[in-house]
């Protein structure tokens, strides 16, 4: 016996702490909580993992009691088991993952070092145990009474998802206010979900206002909409907590334990060799009518099961997850409905990073090509249309992974290089009858070739309208390229889900040996 105490005595006494834990900030708290129509953390975690499989690790760590003492602040009134993270273990669809949810109910909660420290720690177990991390953000972001300490917290955790990039997936939940400091975290992941209620920051309206007298929202700084669509920094958005924790399920669903493993094989039920004949009707044979990309996809995946990543951001350009007989695919496309689907700025910083990140993770690469070039024009130009542009042909040029093209229609100039050509190392190009590789649009072209002639006639459209199609039948055609040896195939529409289920079968044990051993390179950020 300890201190003359009895065994049930103990056990009561542990059962008393886990209780104190278990209600977080007080019931009170947690009833403003619901009132908001949040969940707590523990709940959160609760819907989030497989049932009874939440093993909860350091819940007894308590809030540091110095830098309260120092301030004069009674330290019982923030004495807290836990420090306002929940953090640990689990399972979702009976695959592990590490976790941790902040607990808005314990001082909004707020990052202290304990509090830092703690998710630090998770972090690098999950690195340790090469499984996916996940975390639940609700929080003020640095605690100010704990000065540069809570900095430090902050600072940890970000060097650990540094650590953790591409070695295992991390995927950020946004649930709540994520702001400040701890709003670096989830820009550090791979994956940002945000309820369509929460909102991310750097700078409050307060210090907004203060700073260049202009007023503002929560909503209008950093809403879930202005991430999804202006800023770039949120992938997904859903309505509410439940549809967050469905579409991180089905997220992990497509992807690797680790960048050792191969993602999940899924048996669909879809016939690898299933054929379309819509496909061959679906690219218009007006050259400049508009069509939906997403159709093609749609009909090529498994049960046209398609997630779709940064729907709203960078709108030229889709990138996502989908399965070809059963294996995972990250599939890229222009989307010729949108400005005809020409690369501007957002849509090249879209396309790059979600190549990195399935090469990361040994996702195969399915690339469909429409698009007359990279967005001209002053506004693209000053931004740095060429720096941003230049990150595709980095990341498509680095990527180890199996690489196929499929060039729909329109692939010309500088961007026919950079979605996945030959060039780069794609390592099958498929072409439809329909597409058309050139080095410009065949009007453009023709006008600049005969320039000097046309000027001396009187009427050129004629003269023009002829070498439009003698252009055409030269060049803006995939036979040429295919006699150059820079497309391997001529395909029937019909048959392309078919003729890339064979191709990934093919090159399923690829590997590209490194000839230049380096620390890394240095991609054009």
């Amino acid at each position: 016996m300890s201190n003359n105490k009895s065994v049930e005595d103990l056990i009561r006494e542990l059962r008393e702490y886990r209780r104190k834990s278990m209600e977080g900030g007080g019931i009170e708290r947690i009833r403003i909580q619901h009132a908001k129509g949040k969940l707590t953390a523990r709940e959160r975690l609760s819907k989030l993992l497989d049932p009874d499989s939440f093993q909860e690790l350091g819940w007894m760590v308590l809030t540091r009691s110095r830098y309260y003492e120092l301030l004069g602040i009674d330290f019982k009134k923030v004495k807290y088991l836990g420090d306002g993270v929940v953090a640990g273990f689990g399972k979702i669809d009976n695959r592990p993952v590490f976790v941790f949810a902040q607990d808005f109910t314990i001082m909004g909660g707020s990052i202290g070092e304990a509090h830092g420290l703690k998710i630090a720690r998770i972090i690098e177990m999950a690195i340790e145990n090469q499984v996916p991390v996940i975390g639940l953000y609700d929080s003020g972001g640095a605690r100010i009474q704990e000065g540069v300490a809570s900095l430090h917290g902050c600072g940890r955790i970000f060097y650990a998802n540094v650590k953790a990039s591409g070695v295992i997936p991390q995927i950020s939940l946004i649930l709540g206010p994520c702001a400040g400091a701890a709003s670096y975290s989830p820009a550090l992941t791979d994956f940002i979900i945000m309820t369509r209620s929460s909102y991310m920051f750097i700078t409050g309206p307060e210090v907004v206002k203060a700073a260049t007298g202009i007023e503002t929202t929560f909503e209008e700084l950093g809403g879930a909409p202005v991430h999804a669509t202006t800023s770039g920094v949120a992938h997904f958005v859903t309505e509410d907590e439940e549809t967050a924790f469905a579409l991180t399920r089905k997220l992990l669903s497509f992807l690797p334990q680790n960048n050792t493993e191969d993602p999940p094989y899924l048996d669909t039920g879809d016939p690898w060799d299933r054929v379309d004949p819509d496909l061959d009707t679906v690219v218009p044979t007006d050259p400049a009518k508009p069509f939906d990309m997403r159709e093609i996809i749609h009909s090529i995946v498994d049960n046209g099961d398609f997630l779709e990543v940064q729907r709203d951001f960078g709108r030229t350009a889709i990138v996502g997850f989908g399965r070809i007989g059963g294996f995972t695919v990250g599939i890229v496309a222009n989307q010729p409905l949108v400005n005809a689907g020409a690369i501007d700025l957002d849509a090249s910083d879209k396309i790059a990073r979600f190549v990195r990140f399935c090469d990361s993770f040994n996702i195969p690469i399915v690339t469909f090509v429409d698009t007359p070039g990279f967005m001209p024009g002053i506004d693209q130009e000053h931004g740095g249309i060429i720096r941003h542009g230049a990150k595709i042909l980095y990341a498509y040029g680095e990527a180890t992974v199996p690489k196929i093209t499929i060039i729909v229609r329109k692939a010309y100039g500088g961007a026919y290089i950079a979605m996945g050509s030959r060039s780069l190392g794609a390592d099958i190009s498929f072409a439809w009858p329909t597409a058309e590789i050139a080095v410009m649009g065949p009007e453009g072209a023709v006008r600049i070739l005969y320039r000097k002639i046309v000027a001396k006639m009187s009427d050129p459209e004629g003269f023009l309208k002829q070498k439009l199609i003698e252009y055409r039948k030269i060049f803006a055609n995939p036979y040429r390229a295919a006699e150059l040896g820079y497309i391997d195939d001529v395909i029937e529409p019909r048959f392309t889900r078919k003729k890339i289920y064979m191709a990934l079968e093919v090159l399923r044990e690829k590997k590209e040996e490194i000839l230049f051993p380096r620390k890394h390179g240095n991609i054009p950020l």
